[in-house]
């Protein structure tokens, strides 16, 4: 501890002795900038102030709040998937929490190898842990969603390792999320459905802003309701004589829909500010954040008639488990920053951020709680339908002191830049009614309760069983770090850029990370840049804390069985070790090409390689082994699931974008092409346990939705023409094929898939706009999962379940208005 102290005090001198400024006299040069300069100036991979994208040493890519609007999409997640080909939000449907909050990822790694900023700022993640058939099983990252469209300016995502720079997540890369600060304001409203007449989309926004010598006050207020979907189809279930878990078929022996396989309904509220006040000539004070609620509805898994979970006096044809949810997301940063001498900047910062996620059953029952014997003879009869089966809280607070500014090197500049951090990272489990996880009303295991086939009674109310007292979790996390990050023009033509952090972490331990950059001008027309870095990722507290254990029956016996937190002695027990940070070594190389027509072209290649990522093993029963098995049984364990350092990956990929402004029918028409090529291979799976193998701990079907789980190929194609009062976007978005094999067993590959979106849009008067859109005009579906996913295909799954790029909604239609003033 003693030489983690002086690493980190050789630092906080050298942050000391540093005089520093604002950023006063950056945003007075960017004000004299022109708007479309504005719009290329970069906040991110480069802390020098007024550098534009093309001059930047790494890949950034900047999108404006016009084009997140092109996309028709009104979820911000959306918006970025449909506008950055590196980026990938998948739908999820019957995932429980994940239906709310969708993996979001970056160049085909995990949900938490990719950093989230706000105006900057270091975002909260997500309390929700994905640990269904999802991508980014194992993990939890960050709710994009939580942030409402109509708040955001510009959205930059800089492709490139930066944990030098940033700290832990950005193995992947970053996104920094602007909010709007403008004077003025504006109101939208959005109507839409899909081409089946469901998901409707109701949806509007307020957008205030003032602006004056003294700062600005930026306010944003929306409200959006997005129906659920429905495309399962009839259950035929002709290979199991109609029988899953019960009778699926109705009185008549007819196939009838029985599932809810799409997205969620979801109703969603949003207050969000972003300010800045002049308190001197020299000293700036600025806040921002908001809050956001989402209530969301998806269902369970259907249980049919004759089958022990269905207590038929109450559901006589069988029922469907809803989960009701409830997402609710603040954050609040306020800081101040400012001018030194010698031209140097100063900014101190506090950022706070909160997470929770309620999980709520609802059209359910708890049989063992209906069957259980009641004093005076027979039984109680009696069940809740619905419950509050517990709630996850994620929490982060953030201290950063940054100084940023230049050095005279033999009459060239050195731009430099140092900071220190200190964040808290607190997790929470909240146990639920006891009717959602109880086994009876006493949760006595010695009591025998029967259903009327005789069959033991399942504890816990159906869909979603609750978390016990006994999982609950209140848990914090401290960790500090150090950075130096520096640039130089060696010449004229050549930057020179270097990065490096220290980080401590308790429980996981301490970490430096490095990086250096570099990027030549050949001509003034052609560039070459390049990276080296090393990077890392501290193990999340949900990942070290989350526990759910279910109470099943294995042979007649009640036992337990789910994840066992990484925390708990039991864990020792097996073998499995306290989790340790990921780490990686990226390197990345490209060009940059600008024709005088306008044209300009980059090409960025990139390889990844990360040791020991943290993943959840699938739920290990007996099988394992003996000594496995005899641990099982001292723990009343039926099965476990841990998560552990067990994988080794290396990705590569290559990145391709290009622009092209021309005049056509006498309009504006810009062309942007962008691809995105990307393969991760697991080269190896390391058992951190002598009683379990690296096959048990970690299979075939984790494997490959890591390695082909998410598209190898993305594309975007966009054409936007403008000509007086009317505008007319076109996309052509690529979707390269996917793999999995979860819940059969059986591989199984979707074909890549071409979308197409058009909107024309039309200026009523100067502030008035009106558009009329559609996305995935031509209604294009996944292939149909046929035979392989059987039995599920034949339950409902007509499109698949684990790995969906696109989703499998077709076509959505809808009409936009936009008042500015």
């Amino acid at each position: 501890m003693k030489d983690k102290i002086i690493k980190l005090s050789v630092v906080a001198l050298a942050v000391s002795a540093v005089c520093s400024a604002s950023p006063a006299l950056a945003q007075q040069q960017q004000a004299e900038e022109a708007p479309e300069d504005i719009e290329r100036i970069v906040t991110l991979g480069s802390r020098v102030n007024g550098r534009t994208a093309t001059e930047s040493a790494s890949p950034v890519d900047i999108i404006s709040s016009e084009q997140l609007a092109e996309t028709g999409a009104s979820e911000l997640g959306k918006a970025i998937q449909m506008s950055a080909p590196s980026f990938n939000f998948s739908s999820t449907t019957i995932s429980d929490g994940s239906d709310i909050i969708r993996p979001a990822t970056l160049r085909g790694l995990g949900p938490d190898q990719v950093l989230v900023l706000v105006n900057g700022k270091r975002r909260h993640q997500q309390a929700l842990v994905n640990v269904q058939e999802t991508i980014g099983k194992g993990s939890a990252g960050y709710d994009i969603n939580a942030i409402p469209i109509t708040a955001v300016e510009r959205v930059e995502i800089l492709r490139d390792g930066a944990a030098a720079q940033y700290g832990s997540d950005a193995i992947a890369g970053v996104i920094n999320i602007t909010l709007k600060s403008s004077d003025g304001g504006s109101v939208n409203a959005e109507i839409g459905q899909t081409y089946e007449g469901d998901g409707e989309v109701n949806q509007v926004g307020l957008n205030l802003g003032t602006t004056s010598d003294k700062g600005h006050f930026n306010v944003t207020l929306e409200y959006r309701d997005r129906g659920m979907t429905n495309r399962a189809a009839p259950a035929t279930l002709e290979a199991t004589g109609g029988q899953l878990i019960g009778d699926w078929w109705d009185r008549n022996g007819d196939p009838v829909v029985r599932l809810h396989v799409g997205d969620a309904d979801s109703e969603n509220y949003y207050a969000w500010f972003n300010s800045a006040y002049t308190l001197s000539s020299t000293t700036e004070l600025y806040a921002f954040g908001g809050i956001s609620s989402r209530d969301g509805g998806s269902a369970g898994f259907f249980r049919g008639r004759g089958h022990p979970r269905t207590i038929e006096t109450l559901y006589p044809d069988g029922f469907l488990p809803q989960l009701k949810t409830e997402a609710d997301d603040q954050s609040l940063a306020v800081g101040v920053r400012g001018d030194l001498p010698n031209a140097w900047l100063w900014d101190a910062s506090i950022v706070y951020g909160k997470n929770e996620f309620g999980f709520n059953s609802a059209n359910s029952a708890n049989v063992s709680w209906y069957y259980e014997p009641a004093p005076g003879g027979g039984i109680y009869a009696e069940t809740p339908t619905e419950a509050f089966d517990g709630e996850l809280v994620f929490d982060q607070t953030t201290f950063n002191l940054d100084f940023n500014g230049t050095v005279d090197l033999n009459n060239e500049l050195l731009y430099l830049a140092l900071g220190v951090e200190f964040r808290t990272d607190g997790y929470e489990i909240n146990a639920g009614d006891p009717v959602s996880w109880a086994y009876g009303r006493t949760n006595d295991p010695s009591v025998t309760i029967l259903t009327p086939s005789g069959d033991p009674a399942e504890a816990g109310i159906q869909g979603f069983p609750g978390f016990s007292p006994g999982q609950e979790v209140d848990a914090t996390r401290d960790s500090y770090g150090a950075y130096v990050d520096a640039e130089y023009y060696v010449t004229p033509d050549w930057l020179l850029a270097g990065a490096l952090r220290y980080e401590d972490y308790d429980i996981a331990g301490d970490n430096i990370s490095g990086k250096i950059s570099t990027r030549y001008d050949i001509t003034s027309d052609f560039s070459v840049r390049g990276t080296l870095a090393t990077g890392f990722r501290a193990p999340g507290v949900q990942q070290i804390y989350y526990s759910q254990v279910l109470t099943n029956i294995v042979n007649g016996t009640l036992v337990q069985t789910g994840t066992v937190s990484n925390d708990d002695d039991v864990a020792r027990q097996f073998g499995i070790n306290r989790l340790e940070e990921e780490t990686s070594e990226s390197a990345s190389i490209g060009i940059i090409k600008r024709w005088r027509n306008g044209l300009d072209l980059t090409v960025d290649l990139y390889q990844i390689n990360i040791d020991d990522r943290i993943v959840i093993s699938e739920p290990l029963t007996a099988d394992v082994g003996a000594e496995f098995a005899a641990i099982l049984e001292n723990n009343n364990l039926g099965a476990a699931q841990f998560f552990t350092n067990s994988v080794d990956t290396k990705t590569q990929g290559l990145d391709i974008i290009a622009s092209y402004p021309t005049e056509v029918l006498s309009g504006d028409l810009v062309l942007t092409t962008a691809l995105s090529f990307v393969n991760t291979d697991v080269e190896q799976v390391n058992s951190v346990s002598s009683l379990i193998s690296a096959e048990q701990i970690f299979n075939d079907t984790q494997v490959l939705r890591i390695e082909e789980g998410q598209p190898s190929e993305k594309a975007s194609i966009m054409a936007d023409w403008e000509r007086d009062r009317w505008s007319v976007n076109v996309a052509f978005n690529y979707f390269g094929a996917v793999e999995g094999q979860a819940f059969t067993g059986i591989k199984h590959k979707w074909d890549g898939k071409w979308l197409t979106d058009l909107s024309v849009g039309y200026d009523l008067t100067d502030d008035f706009k009106v558009v009329v859109g559609a996305n995935n005009l031509f209604d294009t579906y996944p292939d149909e999962w046929g035979s392989a996913g059987v039995p599920f295909s034949q339950a409902g799954f007509k499109y698949g379940w684990e790995t969906l790029p696109f989703g499998i909604n077709g076509g959505y239609y809808y009409v936009k208005a936009k008042y500015s003033f």
